[in-house]
């Protein structure tokens, strides 16, 4: 395949020659925030919103990435230029990864230059294509979502063992199990990745957004249920909610939105993904002009 390169500190390289200095703030302590879009038929997919999330939670950390929003995103857009070849030569699409680490430093010493990182990584499938016809299985973990108190939720940061803590329970109860997380309240607040929807009696239903991040592909999902006049409510979710809903999906950047079938174990609606998450996938489809399930279904294929 095509080589693939990537943008490191100032530099375009091939991306097997990046490397990360093991006293980087980013690798010794978590001290990074990262953001991730995607591209459908080599055309991005709201990059803006994505770099625009970027710079906040960079702000919010107090970290200088040493380039403008717009250079971030003329970045961005210059890699998918650069890799297209290797796009044609069986990629299909690409995750674009930018992230941001303070740089090398000592605890309560000053960091070096930021380590600016944009990285562009095959779209892939495996982790998605069954579950868009079979769905999803959820288990809601012990683990919990860091409290605001602690670390805000808004931030897309590297600090995340909660996150892989979580997974490996939910592998415990389910080896096909997701995990969900609740806040300190017991609420739904979010997955390692995805936000969380429901459908009861034609409403969508999703957590309010002071325990989650707040989704680029949920805003997204906004915008098609409004084009579809379907009506969207932000409340304080419990389990009861999600066992009782009759559709439950996920959303997050590479799949856009995967059907949720079954909860800890518990059938959800009929056990098949419902109509109004068929419909809004279906939708987003024609937004992007890519055939989302197609596309994941012959990615998982292989040539």
């Amino acid at each position: 395949m095509t080589d693939i390169v990537a943008y490191f500190n100032g530099e375009w390289m091939p991306q097997a020659d990046v490397r990360i200095r093991p006293f980087d703030r980013g690798f010794y302590v978590g001290d990074a925030v990262f953001d991730l879009t995607r591209t459908f038929d080599g055309r991005s997919f709201k990059m803006a919103e994505h770099v625009d999330r970027l710079y906040r939670s960079l702000k919010y950390a107090r970290i200088d990435a040493g380039l403008s929003q717009q250079e971030m995103t003329d970045v961005s857009e210059e890699g998918i230029r650069r890799n297209e070849a290797a796009r044609l030569d069986g990629v299909g699409d690409w995750h674009v990864w930018q992230a941001v680490t303070r740089g090398t430093g000592v605890f309560r010493g000053p960091a070096t230059l930021a380590t600016v990182m944009v990285f562009y990584l095959p779209l892939g499938a495996s982790t998605y294509a069954p579950y868009y016809k079979a769905g999803a299985h959820a288990v809601i973990t012990r683990t919990r979502s860091y409290s605001p108190e602690a670390l805000d939720p808004k931030i897309k940061h590297y600090s995340r063992m909660n996150f892989n803590i979580a997974e490996q329970e939910a592998f415990d109860v389910d080896p096909e199990g997701w995990p969900l997380l609740l806040d300190q309240h017991g609420n739904l607040s979010e997955g390692n990745g995805y936000n969380v929807f429901i459908v009861t009696g034609g409403v969508l239903k999703t957590p309010k957004d002071d325990s989650i991040l707040q989704g680029v592909s949920r805003g997204a999902i906004y915008e098609l249920a409004g084009r579809l006049g379907i009506p969207v409510s932000e409340e304080a979710l419990q389990p009861y909610d999600l066992y009782t809903a009759d559709e439950v999906f996920f959303t997050n950047t590479p799949s856009c939105m995967l059907p949720v079938t079954r909860v800890d174990r518990r059938q959800i609606g009929d056990g098949a993904p419902g109509p109004i998450t068929q419909q809004l996938l279906a939708t987003w489809s024609e937004w992007v002009g890519v055939d989302i399930v197609g596309q994941m279904e012959a990615l998982n294929a292989g040539p």
